[in-house]
């Protein structure tokens, strides 16, 4: 599936698209919530300023790029590096391209290129997030967990 789709950067131009990504993957949250939608999205908004401004501290070389199917942008991922890890710090789909084996292919992706650098691909993801399966059925393991986040990791060379 990954065959079809190309990378490229992220651009300022593509606030709009990862603003309306971040409101695809919390939709079905904070609809239950029964907030109206301008509530709902002056938080939505809150919070993905938060989040932009938290990755941007924590990983300030960060390779942000948005995933393509054609001309059309669907996802994006953001990877970080140091000295013996690649860090999947984010990655999402929209809705409607969930579930097709492009995330699996990316993450399959990156796992190749730990094993050929002798690098371990690092991550952390939501308890109870069901991409936590996904990561596991990858090879991933889980090293750390507290209340909120699963710390998990491949070896190098697990590929």
């Amino acid at each position: 599936m990954t065959d079809r789709l190309d990378l490229r950067a992220a651009a300022a131009g593509d606030d709009a698209f990862l603003f309306r990504l971040y409101c695809d993957t919390r939709t079905e949250e904070v609809n239950r919530w029964g907030w109206p939608a301008p509530q709902q999205e002056a938080f939505l908004r809150m919070q993905f300023e938060a989040r932009r401004r938290s990755y941007q501290a924590a990983y300030p070389a960060a390779v942000n790029e948005i995933i393509c199917a054609g001309a059309a942008p669907i996802g994006r991922i953001l990877t970080a590096r140091d000295e013996d890890s690649i860090w999947l710090v984010d990655i999402a789909l929209l809705g409607s391209h969930r579930n097709q084996g492009i995330g699996a292919g990316l993450i399959e992706r990156l796992l190749a290129e730990c094993a050929r650098e002798s690098l371990k691909l690092r991550l952390q993801v939501a308890v109870g997030n069901p991409a936590e399966r996904l990561y596991r059925r990858l090879g991933l393991r889980e090293i750390a967990r507290d209340e909120i986040y699963v710390a998990m990791e491949s070896a190098p060379g697990d590929i």
